[in-house]
């Protein structure tokens, strides 16, 4: 059944429109939906902001909105999911009201969480100069964990760190008991349950020993504090009487109590998201927070934004029609004032390499027509959905920059450099120190570990070093080590002292990164330039770790490139010209998405694509494709195309599935019942089933009205669901 949230469709005209001076610049070129969002102040507002209808344009002018009816602008909170979208806001804020907006607290929910603990963190046990972990920084003391408790070493099968560092997080992102989260997630692991809950447990334990904090960390400690300690909630929820979030859809549940928490006091909280577009919950992003607002916060105002500044006409049109059969959503339709001719294109190519060709011809007459190769974008469900365009693009000399590299400080070399940074502010940070140790010659992990074990014990891990008693074969090693240490210690400035250990390590670093260092290079030189922008050590260590820089070894061609992107990387984006490969089932709708949930995510991951297009929005579906077992295999256009009209599309005509030919000797194939024709009394435990990505798989768990728990060999523990899944019983 589908549920509409909220179908009474707000006033066309602000009613407080007339009390705001009209020469105002902060009103100036609202539409009326904007208007009446930026102009109510107080009370729970939640502002439906579809996409391309100007959500940025609406927060920005609402905070100088505030400050110019007198609020004090260091009363306000901004929440937003990247630095970067929260310096922007403040920025255009302030020009608005003449740099008055320049007090207002901005910045991310784990940015915030990590300033205010500083603060409030003493009442859980955290002095205020703890250490950030990053997600390589986490999985290193998991590796650590894993050796001392023996976990690991010859003839020892356990899950990687990576994995189990996976688990861990799951379990808080998701808000479940890690037991749960275990059964539900890693049902083929649960051999190890016992000593994943001990690594765990030692996890938790070692970050309190050396004052660390993962991302999560930040989050649930935030909460916890606000949540265990009425004087420190009452304190914040005082200091920020408003408080307004962006892009709300995407927060987890824990995100959802800390808003919450900070604002049930006063209720003046504004959140500003769009349910169409929540993509995230593979990171813990939980749909229902956005839907459940208004139960949340009582007598919630809804501001619906529906006018797109962004796509034509036919575009939307589309796009309306893909998200207007979701199962649950707040009622709204996008428009625009751009008209055209032209409708979105379906195509059904033969195969992917068909689809190659025509997306390469297509980008190769918009270049002729003089559309910049940034203008455009191909957009897919999976990194490796790309790969035949890839080999196309190049055998046509087309230069193209694929979204999602590795951030400059997540590589080695530069985690190398902040872990001589990080000790100076945080001197227990056993991990970094841990990094610096080994980079000494003829240290390995056993000696580095007997040297940690000494500097815990002192107060000036420098003098410990220096007293230590090394071995001839790296004696002078650590003598250089501990007189760079006293040297970083006694300068004063975040840049002279990433100079002093740029100095020392540059010898290791050849070292170690004898094959390509020359090319590393240039990060070292970004990191310097980064730096200098900073007074403060720590400020600079914090948002190293919470917000990373630029991709690493980016070269000048950035933004003169065809883009080529996951659909989640593409979210916040937009292009002239879009393409979106492999509409077809078990491609995008993804096979791994099987329970209605799931597939209402992928709907909504669709719709995300559309939108990026500004002028022309292409679609291809092709009619074979390649299955798990790596043969051809007929196609099934995605069931989210097919809710889009034949009038809506151009091309949009059945082509065919394409049917090869049956081989002359071919054994006749087994008779086998669909879950769609059986009733789940068919399912039992333990019958084996067909689907058509996971493969053969067992029937574990039968869950009324028509849910069922299979176990297969490649994929694990999957729960499916009848009418979606398409399985076969054997």
């Amino acid at each position: 059944m589908v549920q509409i949230k909220g179908m009474k469709q707000p006033s066309l005209f602000a009613e407080p429109a007339e009390k705001i001076p009209t020469a105002s610049r902060v009103v100036t070129g609202l539409n009326a939906a904007q208007l009446e969002a930026v102009t109510t102040i107080d009370g729970p507002v939640l502002v439906i902001a579809g996409a391309g209808t100007g959500k940025t344009r609406t927060l920005v002018h609402r905070m100088a909105h505030l400050v110019e009816q007198g609020i004090a602008p260091e009363a306000i909170l901004l929440l937003t999911f990247t630095r970067k979208a929260s310096q922007e806001m403040l920025n255009r804020a302030s020009l608005l009201m003449q740099e008055s907006c320049g007090q207002v607290m901005g910045g991310t929910f784990h940015g915030v969480a990590n300033l205010l603990l500083r603060k409030y963190g003493q009442h859980i046990g955290y002095p205020s100069h703890f250490s950030i972990l990053d997600r390589g920084d986490a999985e290193g003391i998991v590796n650590l964990l894993k050796s001392s408790l023996q976990l690991t070493g010859a003839g020892k099968r356990f899950p990687s760190k990576r994995a189990v560092v996976n688990m861990i997080s799951g379990a808080v992102n998701k808000n479940k008991d890690f037991e749960e989260y275990l059964e539900d997630r890693y049902f083929h692991l649960l051999e190890f349950r016992d000593d994943l809950r001990l690594i765990r447990s030692h996890y938790q334990q070692f970050k309190k020993d050396h004052a660390l904090m993962d991302y999560d960390d930040l989050l649930v400690n935030f909460r916890d504090v606000l949540r265990d300690y009425p004087e420190v909630r009452h304190e914040v929820a005082t200091r920020f009487q408003y408080v307004m979030v962006d892009e709300y859809q995407d927060t987890n549940r824990i995100q959802a109590e800390i808003v919450k928490l900070i604002a049930g006091e006063h209720t003046n909280v504004m959140v500003v998201g769009d349910d169409a577009q929540s993509i995230y919950s593979f990171r813990g992003a939980d749909f229902q927070n956005i839907m459940e607002f208004p139960d949340l916060f009582a007598g919630t105002k809804i501001v619906r934004l529906e006018e797109n500044y962004r796509s034509v006409q036919p575009i939307l049109e589309a796009t309306n029609a893909i998200i207007g059969n979701a199962a649950e959503k707040y009622a709204k339709t996008l428009y625009s004032n751009l008209a055209s001719e032209d409708k979105p294109v379906l195509y059904k190519p033969r195969d992917e390499n068909g689809q190659a060709r025509y997306v390469v011809e297509k980008i190769l007459e918009f270049q002729k027509e003089g559309v910049p190769m940034s203008e455009m974008a191909v957009l897919f469900r999976s990194g490796f959905h790309s790969y035949k365009l890839e080999l196309e693009l190049a055998n046509h000399g087309i230069s193209f920059e694929k979204r999602g590299g590795m951030k400059l400080t997540e590589t080695a070399h530069i985690k190398d450099v902040l872990a001589y940074l990080k000790v100076q502010c945080n001197p227990a940070d056993r991990l970094s120190w841990n990094r610096i140790l080994l980079q000494l010659e003829k240290v390995g992990p056993k000696t580095a570990e007997k040297i940690l074990a000494t500097i815990k014990e002192g107060d000036e891990p420098a003098e410990v070093l220096a007293a230590y008693k090394a071995g001839k074969s790296w004696k002078t090693g650590l003598d250089k080590l501990v007189a760079a240490l006293v040297q970083i210690t006694n300068v004063p400035t975040p840049g002279a002292k990433l100079a002093v250990v740029l100095d020392y390590y540059q010898p290791i670093f050849e070292r170690l990164f004898a094959d390509d260092y020359p090319s590393r290079s240039r990060d070292l030189d970004q990191l310097r330039d980064l730096l200098s922008g900073y007074d403060a050590l720590q400020a600079f260590i914090d948002d190293a770790v919470l917000d990373p820089p630029a991709e690493a070894g980016k070269n000048g061609l950035v933004g003169e490139q065809l883009i080529l992107s996951t659909v989640h990387s593409s979210k916040g984006l937009e292009w002239q010209k879009v393409f979106v490969l492999n509409l077809v089932e078990g491609k995008f709708p993804s096979g791994q998405a099987q329970l209605p949930e799931e597939r209402e995510e992928e709907r909504r991951l669709l719709y995300v694509a559309a939108t990026r297009a500004k002028e022309h929005l292409f679609m291809l579906a092709p009619r074979m494709t390649m299955g798990h077992d790596r043969m051809m295999q007929s196609s099934i256009t995605s069931e989210f195309i097919d809710d889009v009209p034949l009038s809506l599309l151009d091309g949009g005509v059945d082509y065919g599935a394409y049917v090869p030919p049956v081989p002359k000797f071919a054994k006749p194939v087994e008779t086998k019942i669909t879950g769609a024709e059986k009733s789940l009394d068919a399912f039992t435990t333990g019958a084996t089933v067909q689907h058509n990505f996971f493969g053969m798989g067992k029937v574990i768990k039968v869950l009324p009205p028509k849910t069922v728990e299979i176990f297969f060999k490649r994929h694990g523990l999957k729960k499916l669901h009848l009418d979606y899944a398409k399985l076969e019983l054997v």
